[in-house]
Order: C-alpha cells, then sequence, then structure tokens
C-alpha cells in the first residue's frame, strides 16, 4: 500500500532534483553540531513562506531513524487519531512507517489511535515536513498520525499512550508536531496572540496552551498536535522547550495586514 503526495508542485517541488536542492537551502548554512531533542515544532505552508523556519528547526536537532508525525487535519476525512500505515512513496524516495512502533501505538490499553489512510490522502501538514526528514536521515522510518479537534482529556490520553510506547520501545525515536500559528490578521495582532501561545510552550504548559488558544481564539491550526507532543515530551523527561525562530507570511509577501504567523520550536 502506497501513500501519494497530495501536494507536490503546489506547496513544494515534484521534481526531485528540484525539491533536494530547494530543502538543501533552506537548512541551516552551517551546522555546528546536532542537538538531541525529543520534539519539535515546524510550520506547513507553502516552502517559499514556511519552509526556512521547517529546515532551521528540523536541521539543528539529532533526527533519529524513526519519527512520530503529528498533524492537524484540516480536511475533516477520516477518524480523529488517524494512524497511516501506508508506505509514503515521496518525490525524494519511498518513507516506509515503523510498522513496530505503529502496532503498538494501536495496540496500547485505551489507545485513541486508528489506522486510517482516508484521513492523510489529501493532508499536507505531515507531507511538507518529509522532504525535510529525509534530507537528514536517509534510513528515516515515519509513524504518521493526523489530529482532529480533540477534547483536552483526550489529548492526555493520545500523549500517554505515545510517551509510553517510545519509553518501552527503547529506541531514539522524535516527535514533530507540525502547526502554523495565527491566521490572516495583522502582523501586530498575530505576533501579540503567537506570543501568548509560544509563552506556555516555553513553559512547556500543554494544558496552559490549550487553553489560552481556545480562550483568545487563536487561529492557531496545530494546537492539538503541538499539546500533545508537549505532554508526551514531559512524560519523556523534556525539561526546556526553545522557540528558535519565529516570522510571518509578511516577510516574504510584504503583505503585513493579513499575515500567517511561523514558529520552530526545539523541545529537549
Amino acid at each position: 500500500m502506497h501513500r501519494y503526495p497530495a501536494v507536490a508542485d503546489r506547496f513544494y517541488p515534484g521534481n526531485p532534483r528540484t525539491l533536494a536542492r530547494a530543502v538543501q537551502d533552506m537548512l541551516p548554512a552551517q551546522q555546528p553540531g546536532t542537538r538531541k531533542a525529543i520534539a519539535v515544532v515546524a510550520p506547513h505552508a507553502g516552502y517559499m513562506y514556511s519552509g526556512a523556519v521547517a529546515g532551521e528547526v528540523i536541521g539543528l536537532v539529532d533526527v533519529p531513524e524513526t519519527v512520530i508525525l503529528l498533524g492537524p487535519n484540516h480536511h475533516g476525512q477520516g477518524g480523529p487519531v488517524a494512524l497511516s500505515t501506508a508506505t509514503w512513496r515521496m518525490p525524494l524516495g519511498d518513507v516506509p512507517v515503523d510498522s513496530a512502533i505503529a502496532e503498538e501505538l494501536q495496540a496500547a490499553p485505551r489507545s485513541p489511535i486508528v489506522a486510517d489512510e482516508s484521513a492523510h490522502r489529501f493532508e499536507h501538514s505531515l507531507e511538507v515536513q518529509v522532504p525535510f526528514l529525509q534530507a537528514v536521515q536517509p534510513r528515516l522510518h515515519i509513524v504518521p498520525i493526523t489530529l482532529s479537534h480533540l477534547p483536552y482529556p483526550v489529548c492526555v490520553e493520545v500523549a500517554r499512550v505515545i510517551a509510553d510506547v517510545i519509553a518501552a520501545s527503547g529506541k531514539d525515536i522524535l516527535i514533530v508536531a507540525s502547526s502554523d500559528m495565527t491566521h490572516y490578521e495583522s502582523r501586530q495582532s498575530a505576533q501579540a496572540k503567537d506570543r501568548m501561545a509560544l509563552d506556555q510552550i516555553e513553559a512547556l504548559d500543554a494544558e496552559g496552551l490549550y487553553r489560552t488558544v481556545t480562550g483568545h481564539r487563536i487561529t492557531m491550526c496545530g494546537v492539538i498536535p503541538v499539546t500533545i507532543a508537549l505532554l508526551a515530551a514531559v512524560k519523556l523527561g523534556a525539561s526546556k522547550a526553545h522557540v528558535q525562530i519565529y516570522t510571518d507570511s509578511g516577510a516574504v509577501s510584504g503583505d503585513i495586514d493579513q499575515v500567517v504567523g511561523y514558529a520552530g520550536v526545539i523541545v529537549s
């Protein structure tokens, strides 16, 4: 079973050589040595807007052979916590799922995680991360999970399952949470709202993030993936979250009246 690209030639180049060059250009120019991370937050817009942010944050961390990808379900298809078990046929080569981890996530007691390819068929939030991960880890295996808007207690359950499976596996596994920040507000408004959300992330306060985004109506599309990533990371021993980079679409388009915010965060 294969999952084929949904947004190649739209969000990123579909030609393998062009894509490889683009990704290399967006990775850090000088890498003094990657750092160990439990999780990262990276944006998922078209590469011309947010690729440099995703490239920087992924390029600065040690990417192991297994990466759990958490992203929002923009299309509303499939289940609320949907796992893909297909091989992802990407322009830079096929990327298999870590089947052992995928099976454990589904088999865990009270696990809300269910295999469902329909949720992934048209979803871009995880797909756009994969070329960056391939560029720095040639033996990449992924565990892709899309998430609908979930009640906070369900986020806690999903995070518990992920953290327990990672801990029991004995493997080095990175969690990548895919999210853009505030959508289509002025730069001034977006920065103020995003700062509130990022303060909660830097405090490793997952519930605070969830409540802040909900309470202030912040249009952070990946709040559920980031909430779950924070909960799992803390359970796995995380003690620090650092906003490596923050920018918005206006830096490219010049339009600062209607921006989308992009943040790159490293959790360690």
